[in-house]
């Protein structure tokens, strides 16, 4: 049982429900409890530093009570908590990612455009959490109880042949145990290749795209090696592929239950946290939930 629980964000939006039902399941598939939480945007006029009648009172939250009336008929349901805070929710979420296992969230909430793919406190939230934070689209199939026929569930991970995360693949793999999935690990190449050539330089050997392509397939199954013997009850799928590893796991996220994809390490010429482009992308436009994982801390 894990003593952290499962963070859900909600603002009232059907696109919060449909994370809370992610949660909840999340929150029972690790025998976790469940924190339900509102934060309540400051008025643009307000000063958000300055709080004149303390944090508000989750019993008086309507947000918070409808979820309540959600949640009353469910069975077995998770140890719950509701918290309701005030302030900037791009910022207080990651805030409160500190105390939690996972973070999840809609993929837009009642502010913003409808145009938009993914608001700005996802985006802030999958950028600056401590904890991996799982976006839920609107085009994410509903929670499935029993696996069905055929290929089953499927976990997707997206990996870096030329330096994969390890705490990206623990959680896919993780995440594909609980839910008796399969995982897909995918390995996209640049192809075709651009070499940089100065004037002068001769143009380098013509390299076979299937060279290129069985040493991405090698390197991958190398790292994912160590995990396969963690998780024995795992399949494990190698997909290398030329091309944009953004499109490839869009297009590898049509009916599977999650992507997983990590973000970039801090470092010193770049010492903000950052997502990375592919990440965005999924992010954007993958057609199931997404889970954006912290890098591994460095070893010392």
């Amino acid at each position: 049982m894990s003593t952290l629980p499962v963070i859900a964000a909600v603002d009232g939006s059907d696109d919060s429900l449909r994370a809370l039902e992610w949660a909840l399941d999340a929150a029972r598939r690790r025998s976790a409890p469940l924190r339900v939480v509102h934060v309540r945007q400051y008025a643009h006029w307000a000063q958000p530093e300055v709080l004149t009648a303390g944090p508000p009172d989750p019993k008086d939250d309507p947000v918070l009570a409808q979820v309540r009336t959600h949640l009353e008929a469910r069975a077995d349901p998770p140890e719950t908590e509701y918290l309701g805070l005030e302030g900037a929710p791009g910022a207080v979420l990651p805030e409160l990612s500190a105390s939690g296992e996972l973070l999840v969230l809609g993929s837009r909430g009642r502010g913003g455009f409808a145009s938009l793919l993914l608001g700005s406190t996802g985006m802030a939230a999958a950028r600056a959490a401590e904890c991996p934070v799982v976006v839920v689209p609107r085009s994410a199939g509903e929670v499935r109880d029993e696996t069905p026929d055929g290929p089953g569930a499927r976990v997707v991970v997206g990996l870096k042949v030329d330096g994969p995360d390890e705490a990206t693949l623990a959680f896919a793999f993780a995440e594909a145990a609980r839910r008796g999935a399969r995982l897909q690990a995918v390995a996209a190449y640049p192809w075709p290749a651009q070499p940089w050539m100065m004037p002068g330089e001769l143009p380098p050997p013509v390299v076979d795209q299937d060279v290129i392509e069985d040493e991405a397939r090698v390197l991958a199954e190398g790292f994912l090696a160590p995990y396969r013997e963690r998780h024995p009850d795992v399949p494990t799928e190698t997909v290398a592929a030329a091309g944009d590893a953004a499109g490839r796991l869009v297009a590898a996220s049509q009916d599977a239950d999650l992507v997983v994809v990590g973000r970039h390490r801090r470092h010193l010429l770049a010492p903000a946290r950052m997502m990375g482009s592919v990440t965005q992308a999924v992010l954007l436009h993958a057609a199931s939930p997404v889970a954006v994982v912290p890098p591994a801390p460095p070893e010392s």
